[in-house]
Formats: C-alpha cells, sequence, structure tokens
C-alpha cells in the first residue's frame, strides 16, 4: 500500500529544496532565461504554483476545476497561459507558491481512500498526484538550477519520477503515434545512494541501464540521451530513450545535445 503521508513529505522536501534555490538569489535572477523556451525562473515558479492551485480545485472543488478546463480560451495554451497568469515578482509569487503548496497538501491529505480526482483526460488518486507534484518540481526545478549555474545532486526522491518514468513506458510510444509495444522492458537504476532500482522482468531481453539521476532526466525531457550514461539493449529498449516522457499530454520537443558539455543557460 502507498504511503501518503511519505510522499508528502518527499513533496514538501523537494519543494523546500527549490524554494531554498530561488529565495535566495536576488529578484532579479528570477528573469534569467530557462532552458524551457520563452520561460524565465519565475516563469518556472508561477508554473508550478498555478498547477499547485488546479489540483487543489481538483481535490476540493471538482465543479470549480471542470469549468476552469472546459472555459479555456485556448487549451492548448492552458498551461502557458496558467503561468503567465500567476507570474508575478518575487516577493509576491514566493509566498503564493508557498501558501498553495502547504494547502494542496492539507487537501490531498484528507483525500478518502480510494478516491479519485479529475485531472487532465484522467483521473489521479491522492497518491498519485502527490507523486506527480514530486516530479513537476524537480523537473522545473531542474530548469531554475540550470538557469541559475547550479549542480543539484540526485537524492532518494528521484525514485518517484524513476517510477513514473518506467510506468509511462507505453504512452511514450503512443504519444509519439506509435503503437505501444509488447516486449517488456527491464530497467536498473544505480541509486544516489549506491542502491539499484529496479524495474520490470528480471529475464527481459530489453533491458536500460544507467545513473538514476541520468533516467530521470531523460524521462522529463531536461537532457537528450546523448549527454546521458544510459545504456539500451535491444531494440524496444532502444527506441524508448528516443521517445521517453513522463508527463501527459502531446509529445515535448526535446532537449538538443548540449555542446562540449555545458548545462543550458
Amino acid at each position: 500500500m502507498v504511503d501518503l503521508k511519505a510522499l508528502l513529505a518527499d513533496l514538501a522536501d523537494e519543494s523546500e529544496e527549490l524554494d531554498a534555490l530561488v529565495a535566495g538569489p536576488p529578484p532579479a535572477d528570477w528573469g534569467r532565461v530557462t532552458p524551457s523556451p520563452g520561460w524565465s525562473v519565475g516563469h518556472q515558479i508561477a508554473h508550478l504554483a498555478w498547477t499547485d492551485h488546479v489540483a487543489l480545485l481538483a481535490a476540493t472543488d471538482a465543479d470549480a476545476f471542470l469549468a476552469l478546463v472546459v472555459t479555456a480560451p485556448d487549451p492548448a495554451r492552458l498551461v502557458d497561459a496558467g503561468a503567465e497568469d500567476f507570474l508575478a515578482p518575487s516577493a509576491e509569487l514566493l509566498p503564493r507558491w508557498r501558501a498553495g503548496r502547504a494547502a494542496l497538501a492539507d487537501a490531498l491529505s484528507h483525500v478518502p481512500e480510494g478516491g479519485k480526482l479529475p485531472w487532465f483526460g484522467t483521473r489521479m488518486s491522492a497518491a498519485s498526484m502527490a507523486t506527480a507534484r514530486i516530479m513537476e518540481t524537480w523537473a522545473h526545478g531542474t530548469d531554475v538550477a540550470d538557469a541559475l549555474g547550479v549542480t543539484r545532486p540526485g537524492t532518494a526522491r528521484l525514485r518517484h519520477v524513476a517510477h513514473l518514468g518506467f510506468r509511462t513506458f507505453g504512452h511514450s510510444f503512443t504519444a509519439h503515434g506509435r503503437p505501444a509495444p509488447t516486449v517488456p522492458v527491464r530497467v536498473e537504476l544505480a541509486a544516489p545512494d549506491g542502491d539499484t532500482w529496479t524495474y520490470g522482468p528480471a529475464d527481459a531481453a530489453d533491458r536500460v541501464t544507467g545513473p538514476a539521476l541520468d533516467f530521470c532526466l531523460l524521462v522529463t525531457q531536461r537532457r537528450h540521451r546523448a549527454d546521458l550514461a544510459l545504456a539500451a539493449t535491444g531494440p524496444v529498449a532502444d527506441a524508448w530513450l528516443d521517445v521517453a516522457q513522463v508527463f501527459a499530454g502531446p509529445p515535448g520537443p526535446g532537449r538538443p545535445p548540449l555542446a562540449a558539455g555545458k548545462v543550458p543557460a
């Protein structure tokens, strides 16, 4: 059984790590361009604050959530528009993000066992929502770190991102208009603490191996596979590394290979 309390604790820790990263630099640094086209550091935090707000609606007022989706002027720009709407000076946005994520955590902790929350094109348990928020916070935090020139070491919280990365194996193909493979893939990842995280059948011929951090960077499309120490054995595993995406919706453009090993700026 999934431990929701532990998930929410990890979400809080992931958020606090990013909070410390953006609270320290001067407000001007919130205008720095991140690797996401058109998004500054401020946009990244605004996006997280907006998504927490929408998730809170899903957890507390399903009708309001559905109304937000149905009345969106341009559904294709809903996420970008949300970031733009929530964008504000750091002195205003940072407290808003803090209050919103605290409210969401409280709401998720009170979702009845077995309850499902409406979400974009699906329904999610409180545990799945918390896991998705960990993934998003880490992924967008990576963009912020890149913009600020900060290298963040991997933590045990990456287990949640890796888990989602494996769970979205089939979706990664269908999102790109390709049939989901029926061939199983084994994933073996070297965790930050020296442990090994494994997913899939142990006897699968197709395999992906490498550092857990690199796998998470790949499935969140924060790095091109050419810049990562991931090895693929078998045609299905190899094809997966070209299309992997942990997030829902249409395929993203991905990131180009880094020049001379430099992080994006």
